[in-house]
């Protein structure tokens, strides 16, 4: 019996039992283990379809973004070093070299380029940023104009000025918007003028998450910008500009003066690069049906420019029997179409999409010149490095982010498994064939509209809801009969024969904006949504790009993110309270959740503008002062709101004349959030927040959430980048 007991027990052991049930851990075996793993990581890498190369350029934008979220130097630094070293030890530290060597390089190259994209935005801000001016400052200024960008929709001209401080004399580089005067003798780049102006700091979001002027202004040298308020003299004039800039104000004056209005803006847009012609109500309804990236070069403009010079010389050389039989002409006609590329994005101003656009150009007809597959992830991933080495900060705004997100989407979408079977040659009409490819158009136009979707609402608070069907309508309108018809009225006005291509390009360009306007009003269009916080951002982010780079089923892990950036979408909720950094703007949610009412009647769109955003509503504001439920009197407003289960007493200032500080005293006892735009005394001691003067300084503007009391500030996304100078200790 004890034998076979003993038996009984030293086969259960082999089994990793004890008594018959329980499980015998195994010793942790650290050398084995660790292999097992690397193992596992390497055969994912291999079997998954990893292509290094656009997943190198990911983990360079990663470090760019992770500079613009850390909040100074040390962790710049430490992030930059932390990397360099997980690089190294992975390079010179590593078990089985040659066994784990695509898993070694991973490693080394992917945090090689975290420390890289650090590093490289951090070197643009060191050269590129500059102070902004301490304060407010008005008075008379002599300078040097720069550039000059006409804005006739909004009947200005905005100048860019190197100038000086009226006290100290430092060297400041401004923006200043000059209200349009057709009697004014015309103002060119290199002109020295004496102007009167009032000139402010590039100002910082006005709520946390907001647009950010300052760091805009800050990668473009700015030290203020402001408005003309007086009489303008050239004491020099200027010399012009130089031949591009001079071309493409030419180019843009030509088109504008024949044809009228926003038909005329979107001709110039169009043409030169220049949307200072486009009518705002224009403007917001081609944003709102989802046709804004017509308005602004990119893919699509370069793509059709590229394609036709592509076209006709392939077509005109072959007439030559000469050239056709001693020429590769695909290759010549490859290099026409990139000249005529290069030409239009230097033209139209040479933005960042445009020139990712020309870039990605580029690669495609170098490939369909050497016989190879056009259409790559890695002809995306160069044109994108290229991009955010150059211009790293780009990384931040919404037209990198939609331009490479758009073309990612078209990539991914293209080279999928089911597309090219679902695109493959085969016997069948004609009929049938164009059916699949409006079909396949149609996809991707709902691809690329759900992709675009996440970062409309992050940057923008809204996005269209019929994007996909407006766009496969509009593309092909200004592909194939807009863009053409102003090239042949262009063209035919050398000999002063433009005038029915014009009139037929009208007639083309009031149909797309009659679309836009018709898709824009139509129930339901525009989806609006409040203010949504980096990270569920960054979960969208994170799915679209795995599934987008990976191959096969893997891919779909990519979902998982985004589902959950999906259930972060349904569970926002907007801030009960909103308040600019200057104390002076509150808005307030209403009982209802869809209305809002504000401490003043505004009359700056701007400001209405972002707190219908922020708030997420789209309905008119409500002053407080006529808001049941308010007292209001010359200096303060109080009102109760009920949030979170409770009630909660604001007093908000609302002048500047002097109160007695007893008063003021006994006031702030009896509420929760006091919120002023001056300085209060110490004794005013509200029972949870005092947002006066003294705080806003250095928090900048507020996003108060009543439930779980918790206050969003601007200052808490800035860190100590040189944009952000908070006034406060």
């Amino acid at each position: 019996m004890a034998s076979q007991a003993t038996a009984g027990d030293d086969e259960n052991a082999r089994h990793g039992l004890v008594g018959g049930a329980a499980l015998q851990h195994r010793p942790w075996n650290s050398k084995s283990d660790l292999s097992r793993v690397l193992a596992a990581l390497e055969r994912f890498l291999s079997q998954a379809g990893f292509d290094r190369g656009p997943w190198l350029v990911v983990a360079f934008a990663a470090g760019i973004g992770t500079w613009f979220g850390l909040p100074g130097p040390l962790y710049w630094s430490a992030f930059a070093g932390g990397a360099i070293a997980i690089a190294a030890l992975a390079g010179w530290v590593w078990p089985d070299r040659e066994r784990f060597a695509q898993l070694r390089l991973a490693i080394c190259a992917v945090f090689l380029m975290f420390s890289a994209g650090c590093l490289t935005v951090w070197a643009k801000s060191v050269l590129a940023g500059q102070e902004a001016i301490e304060r407010p400052i008005s008075g008379v200024f002599l300078g040097k104009v720069l550039g000059v960008d006409e804005q006739p929709a909004l009947e200005r001209v905005r100048w860019i000025v190197a100038a000086r401080e009226p006290d100290s004399g430092v060297p400041i580089k401004v923006r200043v918007n000059v209200p349009a005067d057709p009697d004014a003798a015309p103002v060119s780049p290199g002109a020295v003028i004496r102007f009167e102006a009032r000139l402010m700091p590039p100002a910082a979001p006005m709520f946390p998450g907001g647009y950010n002027f300052a760091r805009t202004a800050w990668f473009s040298g700015l030290s203020a910008s402001g408005s003309v308020t007086g009489r303008v003299t050239i004491v020099e004039p200027g010399t012009g500009d130089d031949g591009i800039d001079a071309m493409r104000t030419a180019l843009s004056r030509h088109v504008r003066s024949r044809m009228a209005g926003s038909e005329g803006g979107i001709a110039a847009a169009l043409a030169s690069g220049d949307r200072g012609g486009i009518l705002e109500e224009d403007a917001q309804a081609m944003r709102d049906a989802g046709l804004a990236h017509l308005l602004a070069i990119s893919g699509l403009h370069v793509s059709a420019v590229i394609g036709a010079a592509y076209f006709l010389a392939l077509r005109l050389l072959a007439l030559c029997p000469a050239l056709a039989l001693r020429l590769r002409l695909p290759v010549v006609a490859a290099l026409c179409g990139a000249l005529a590329g290069i030409a239009y994005t230097v033209l139209t101003g040479s933005q960042v999409p445009t020139v990712r656009s020309c870039i990605g150009a580029m690669l495609v007809l170098i490939a369909l010149a050497l016989g190879r597959e056009a259409l790559s992830l890695r002809m995306l991933a160069v044109a994108g490095f290229i991009v955010l080495l150059v211009w790293p900060e780009s990384l931040t705004g919404p037209s990198f982010q939609m331009s490479f997100a758009a073309v990612l989407a078209i990539v991914a979408l293209a080279t999928s498994g089911p597309a090219r079977q679902f695109l493959a040659p085969r016997e069948e009409s004609w009929l049938s064939r164009l059916m699949r490819q409006v079909v396949m158009l149609f996809v991707t136009g709902f691809v690329i509209e759900v992709v675009l979707m996440p970062i409309g609402f992050y940057h923008f608070h809204r996005a269209g809801a019929y994007g996909a069907l407006a766009n496969v309508l509009a593309i092909p309108l200004t592909t194939f009969a807009v863009m053409p018809c102003i090239a042949l009225a262009l063209l035919c006005d050398i000999v002063g024969l433009g005038g029915p291509f014009w009139w037929l390009a009208g007639q083309f360009i009031d149909l797309l904006l009659g679309l836009a306007h018709k898709i824009s009003a139509l129930p339901g269009a525009v989806s609006v949504l409040p203010a949504m916080g980096t990270g569920g951002f960054l979960l969208f982010v994170t799915g679209g790009l795995w599934l987008g780079l990976w191959s096969g089923r893997v891919r779909l892990l990519g979902l998982v993110p985004a589902c959950f950036g999906i259930v972060w979408l349904i569970l926002l909720e907007p801030p009960d309270i909103l308040v600019t950094g200057d104390g002076r703007h509150v808005g307030l949610l209403d009982d209802s959740g869809d209305g809002l009412v504000t401490l003043r009647d505004t009359g700056s769109d701007y400001v209405r503008d972002n707190l219908r955003e922020f708030a997420g509503i789209e309905g008119e504001l409500t002053p407080l002062a006529s808001w049941p439920g308010s007292r209001c009197n010359r200096d303060f407003c109080s009102v109760r709101i009920d949030r979170a289960g409770r009630s909660w007493d604001l007093l908000i200032a609302r002048g500047r004349d002097q109160v007695p500080e007893r008063s003021l005293a006994a006031a702030c006892d009896k509420a929760d959030i006091v919120v002023a735009d001056r300085w209060l005394p110490w004794s005013c001691k509200p029972r949870w927040l005092k947002a006066d003067r003294t705080m806003l300084d250095r928090t900048g503007g507020l996003a108060i959430r009543l439930r779980g009391k918790s206050v969003e500030t601007v200052a808490a996304g800035q860190g100590r980048h040189g944009w952000w100078n908070p006034r406060g200790p």
